[in-house]
């Protein structure tokens, strides 16, 4: 019976520390701008209440306030995608989804595994020109 506790205990731990990346933090923002803040296997997702031209405009202009260098950006009715590097020549890929005709689904990427203080300074640059508009 011991022998079963410890083995038990071991997994557990082990569980804990290979899934400590994989679903890293849900923040729940206010103010009925946003829903939750999701970020999961190095995506920081939202859907924000916005509608896709507003949030891509907005992201437009996040990615020249920071410095990023944009290297492709693709948009039509449903939904947007803008490749930039940032100073480390890190990827950083925002995706955008229309869910209905005033709201959108961001997704932000930086590099291989992600970045989560990056990702939600970006997510702050764009909020902050969505609320500017």
């Amino acid at each position: 019976m011991q022998v079963k506790r410890v083995l038990l205990i071991v997994t557990l731990i082990g569980i804990g520390v290979v899934g400590q990346g994989c679903v890293a933090a849900a923040i729940g923002i206010g103010a009925g701008a946003a829903g939750t803040i999701a970020y999961v296997r190095g995506d920081l997702e939202v859907v924000q209440s916005y509608s896709l031209d507003e949030v891509y405009e907005a992201t437009l202009k996040a990615v020249k306030e920071l410095e990023l260098q944009s290297v492709y950006k693709t948009k039509d009715e449903i939904t947007a995608t803008i490749t930039a590097y940032d100073a480390q020549d890190k990827k950083v890929k925002i995706v955008l989804k229309r869910t209905t005709d005033q709201t959108t689904k961001i997704s932000i990427r930086i590099g291989t595994f992600g970045n989560e203080t990056k990702s939600m300074l970006i997510y702050q640059t764009i909020l902050d020109n969505l609320q500017e508009a």
